[in-house]
């Protein structure tokens, strides 16, 4: 399973380091439970590459400001999402233990707003070292020992969270046929609600692909089935929403972090889904960046 980080309580979240600056953050009725859930939204957030050193800058970004900022947006929303996706890359590099000791400190408030986290891995990510960071997840069966992937159900959509991770610090990532196995078998036993996966790699059909390495194998699989509607990643530190010409909607998360080209935006994407089809909006952490508030609408294919 992905790692799936539970709710805390608020004598939980005073416990931790973070506390007496981070509880400041937080609004009063966060803790009376007044604040009402909305579990047709979803924030969606990837490439975050936190360091063990908070004070870590990479690309002109101190990394843990910019996460704090994000957290901070996502708690003050008027309704409680869903649930907080990472799709990858919460680690730095190499996935050390003391960037998911920072990642999980820096991501209390979210669990204190309780929002459940569901995080996958990325190619910067450790995956004995990420699970290890939050023991106190919920523990279910895990539909492959090896990677962290599952289904997880919403009213509007099933959501398939997926693991491309192959090694730590080396670009490319791979499903594999394993979880791509699972990914069909699952697909078809679900086949009345849309369907949504997710994965930190991109689609990369190049003869060296620097993204998804078996990605004709994932489109093999998703294309036919017309419950797909969607695919979304990480990984490129892009801004984009596109769709395939199958209908299926490819959206490449914004990096949390720092972007690879000047100008382009960093931030995350609130995601509204509908029973045919969903609306994104952009948040940037520059709030006079051009694109901030940008919305999406996407139409379900048939």
């Amino acid at each position: 399973m992905p790692i799936h980080i539970p709710p805390i309580t608020r004598r939980q979240f005073l416990k931790g380091s973070l506390a007496a600056s981070a509880s400041l953050l937080l609004p009063r009725r966060l803790w009376a439970d007044e604040k009402p859930a909305d579990p047709n939204t979803w924030a969606l957030l990837s490439d975050t590459h936190i360091a063990g050193d908070r004070t870590k800058i990479a690309r002109e970004v101190n990394l843990a400001e910019h996460f704090e900022t994000v957290v901070r947006e996502i708690v003050a929303l008027p309704q409680r999402p869903a649930a907080v996706l990472v799709t990858g890359d919460c680690a730095f590099a190499k996935g050390e233990k003391a960037d998911y000791a920072t990642f999980a400190e820096l991501a209390q408030p979210i669990r204190a707003a309780q929002i459940p986290l569901h995080l996958t891995p990325g190619n910067h990510d450790d995956r004995s070292h990420l699970r290890a960071a939050f023991a106190e997840a919920k523990a279910t069966r895990r539909p492959s020992a090896d990677r962290c992937i599952a289904m997880v159900r919403s009213p509007h959509a099933n959501w398939f969270l997926l693991d491309s991770l192959d090694k730590v610090n080396s670009t490319p990532g791979v499903l594999g046929e394993t979880q791509l196995k699972w990914l069909a078998e699952t697909l078809d036993a679900n086949p009345d609600k849309p369907a949504i996966v997710a994965a930190h790699h991109n689609p990369d059909n190049r003869e060296k692909p620097s993204g998804l390495v078996d990605t004709v194998k994932l489109l093999e699989v998703i294309l036919p089935r017309k419950q797909v509607k969607a695919y979304i990643y990480g990984h490129t530190h892009v801004w984009k929403a596109a769709q395939h010409d199958s209908g299926i909607h490819f959206i490449n998360l914004p990096p949390t972090a720092y972007v690879f080209a000047k100008g382009m935006p960093a931030g995350w994407v609130l995601a509204t889904l509908k029973p045919d089809g969903a609306r994104l909006r952009l948040n940037c952490i520059d709030r006079a960046h051009l694109q901030h508030g940008q919305t999406v609408d996407l139409k379900w294919r048939a």
